[in-house]
């Protein structure tokens, strides 16, 4: 169940267990807008609000992700 080829099976979006999770640099000490990633097999990428870690993740395509980033660093979201 997909509508992509490049995406996670719907079934496994939602399996982070055992993720590493990493707090973005930018993430303030005192909470905030704080945001985790985690690498996950075949490349995808999950993300998470670190004030709510037991709540749901997002999960990218490693184009997706590069992508998403890329364009970050690059300033094109003001």
């Amino acid at each position: 169940m997909t509508d992509r080829s490049d995406r996670m099976p719907a079934a496994t979006q939602a399996d982070v267990t055992g993720a590493r999770w990493v707090k973005s640099t930018y993430s303030g000490p005192t909470g905030g807008n704080c945001v985790e990633v985690a690498p996950l097999a075949g490349g995808h990428v999950a993300v998470r609000d670190s004030r709510h870690p037991s709540g749901p993740a997002l999960v990218f395509a490693a184009a997706e992700w590069a992508a998403f980033t890329g364009a970050a660093k690059a300033g094109q979201f003001g």
